[in-house]
């Protein structure tokens, strides 16, 4: 688990979504959600390609994941 994104793409994400100001500790609060998120849909990515007996994770499966 990588845990060292920047903190810079997710405040930008925050402001495109309509915040003027956010705070280091709600871009630090934004991004674990996000990478646990992340996390939580590789691993359904994962089963899916499994499932379906590949190895190789597609497009198709993260999209199924992302339900």
């Amino acid at each position: 688990m990588v845990r060292e994104f920047p903190l810079s793409p997710i405040e930008k994400i925050a402001k495109e979504a309509g915040a003027e100001r956010i705070a280091v500790s709600a871009t630090k609060a934004l991004r674990e959600a996000m990478l646990e998120l992340a996390d939580q849909i590789a691993a359904d990515a994962v089963a899916a390609a499994h499932h379906a007996g590949r190895v190789t994770v597609k497009a198709s499966d993260i999209k199924i994941a992302s339900r």
